[in-house]
This record gives structure tokens, sequence and C-alpha cells, in this order.
């Protein structure tokens, strides 16, 4: 089912996040995950795609694995970096010979060690040209686009960062899912200025629940980075054992969920790196699982 037929038939949607494994065990480990979160019905999961395309087999074999081994709705990551128009082109007739018809454009990251990145002659600068390549080459297929709450890293002018949104929902994206935040007042912030400028397609917000305190450290490494409020801190601080700091994460981020639930959001996209534990917790803290997520 498309994407924005889902939305279009769903007050509020909830939504998993996935990463292609890179061994054998990790591939069965994540399969355990995915059926521990099919009995919560997702309205659909995601597959993401490695710095550089690194990611780009493994990418392919999880996203058509999970359609044809299950009944999930499944996004595919695709990004413009280190390929060319046909590379892309090729990827999704893939895709659509395979039933696959959801994709998230995204710009994307320089492969590993790489700090810029230029695209080759006959490949795309920015997501908002392959968002257009995809509605004009694959009309059928329903599109979204990345948000972000906190600020785009490479774009500290914030207003030129919306006309940038802007400009690849004008394209034809149907969507937009939001990097991971930890204050809802910044996604809040957010939507308003989206409605400003124009933007009305549904924003649906990133959860990431700490877990670790080195999960806290690497996010904060990221390249889109992220900002924890100080009472989130305050929290971690006074934590004494790895079990007290993923216990803070989680009750930080059911907050988060139950706030966004009661102001209406119109859909919860969970980073689950690969790990369905905090999410399983998340829906039985606030009683999620007897809501019907899923599309009729």
């Amino acid at each position: 089912m498309l994407i924005k037929e889902i939305l279009n038939c769903t007050p509020t949607t909830f939504s998993f996040e996935f990463f292609p494994p890179k061994t054998d065990s990790a591939w069965e480990h994540l399969f355990h995950t995915i059926a521990d979160l099919m009995p919560l019905r997702p309205s659909w999961v995601s597959v993401t795609y490695g710095a550089g395309g690194s990611t780009r087999e493994n990418t392919h074999r999880l996203v058509v694995r999970i359609k044809d081994q299950t009944d999930l709705t499944v996004i595919s990551h695709l990004t413009c970096v280190e390929s060319r128009r046909e590379d892309i082109r090729a990827i999704l007739a893939r895709y659509e010979e395979k039933g696959i018809e959801n994709i998230l454009a995204l710009r994307g990251d320089p492969p590993a060690g790489h700090t810029g990145w230029t695209a080759p002659p006959d490949g795309f600068h920015h997501a908002v040209d392959l968002v257009s390549f995809i509605k004009t080459s694959f009309p059928t297929m329903s599109i979204g686009v990345a948000g972000f709450p906190e600020g785009h890293p490479e774009t500290p002018n914030r207003l030129l960062e919306i006309d940038h949104l802007k400009a690849k929902v004008d394209a034809g994206a149907d969507y937009i899912i939001t990097q991971l935040f930890f204050d809802n007042r910044d996604f809040y912030d957010f939507c308003e200025r989206c409605e400003l400028a124009g933007i009305h397609v549904p924003v649906i917000a990133g959860i990431m629940p700490i877990i670790t305190r080195s999960g806290m450290i690497r996010m904060a490494e990221l390249a889109a980075g992220a900002r924890f409020p100080a009472a989130l801190l305050r929290r971690v601080d006074r934590a004494t054992s790895a079990e007290d700091i993923e216990k803070v994460g989680i009750d930080w981020a059911m907050d988060q969920v139950d706030d966004l639930l009661r102001n209406k959001a119109r859909g919860i996209h969970f980073y689950t790196l690969n790990n369905a534990r905090a999410t399983l917790k998340i829906y039985e803290g606030l009683n999620l699982s007897g809501q019907c997520s899923a599309t009729p």
C-alpha cells in the first residue's frame, strides 16, 4: 500500500526503522526483532541506506525479504550520494518489479572518511532532484523526505532550510519523517514553520530512545547532531547503572510520545536500532498495543 494512502486513512501512524545487518547472525536477530514487533501492527517499516550507498545491495535484499516474508508495508531509503542517474533508475526499476512502491528520498551522507561530496555529472546534487526524478520517471511511487526539527547541519540559515524542504514537497514528496529529537518543542515549532511556509503534507515525528551512555554520545556525533535538554542530561547523570540509563531513556521517550499523541501528531516513527525492547516497553507503558495503527 502507498504511504500517502495510509496517511489519508489513518489519523495517527506508528512506524519502525531498521538498518541492513552486516552478518548472518545479525540478519537472524533482526528478523526475530521484526517478529517481536509485528503484533504491534505498524503502519509501515523503513530500511536505511548506508553512507555513500554502502549498503545498497543489503538494503535491497532486506526490503525485498520484508515484502516477501511479511505482510508489512515497507519503505526503502534511497540516496543521491555516489549514484549516477542510471544507477538510481535501475534501483527503482528493480523495486517496481518487486512491488516495492514507497521510497524515502535523501541526499545522503558522504562515504565514510570523506568530509565532502560532489555529485557526478549525471547524478543528483540534492534530494529535491531525486524527488523530482522519481515523480517523473516512477509516478506511481509514494515519496517521503527528511525533516530536521533541530536544524539541518549543513544549512544554518533556518529560513533557507524550510525553503529547501518546501521545494522537495513541491517536487512531489507526500510526507516528511523527521530526524530524532529530544525536546518536543523543537518538533512543534518545526511543524508551525512548515505550515507558515505552505507545507501541508503530514509530518511524522522521529523518536529514538537513549539506551546507553555510549549510544547518547554517538547520537551527539551524528552528522545531524542531537540537542539534549538539561533535564534529560540531569537524569542520565544521576543514573548509577546501565539499567538505570536505559530506563531513563525509555521513560523520556515515553513522555515524548505521550505528549505528541495528546497534541495529535500525525505519526510516530521509532528508530529501533534493530532491537525491539525499547519500542515494546514504550507500547506497554502507554498501552498503545490496543490501538489499531495498521491500515485496514
